[in-house]
């Protein structure tokens, strides 16, 4: 699945949830992960992607560290305090909101 539309309304929750579990990651990892957890539907590009980090970053929702690998610069994502509380919070409204759309579409006509 490629609908940007629809990704680009999860992508705080997606990527919040993304470093929450795992503490600490570069974006490529990101992508990754969102691929391998949704057995490749979902692929994240990294024009939505990375702008969407600095914006979480810009927020108070992440931190950003800069690290050095094999020559390049890496930037490396976590949660600050702010980001843990909201992170459990969007993923409840975006389930909340997901029932709602499946009662939607499932509804006999």
């Amino acid at each position: 699945m490629n609908n940007k539309d629809l990704i680009r309304g999860a992508l705080k929750p997606i990527i919040l949830t993304a470093v929450k579990e795992h503490g600490r990651l570069y974006g490529y990892e990101i992508a990754r992960w969102v691929s391998q957890k949704t057995d490749s539907q979902i692929t994240l590009t990294d024009g939505a992607l990375y702008p969407m980090l600095h914006k979480l970053e810009v927020e108070g929702l992440m931190t950003v560290e800069s690290e050095s690998v094999n020559g390049r610069t890496r930037k490396y994502y976590s949660l600050t305090e702010e980001g843990i509380t909201q992170s459990g919070m969007m993923v409840d409204e975006l389930l909340i909101f997901m029932r709602a759309i499946v009662l939607l579409l499932r509804s006999p006509v």
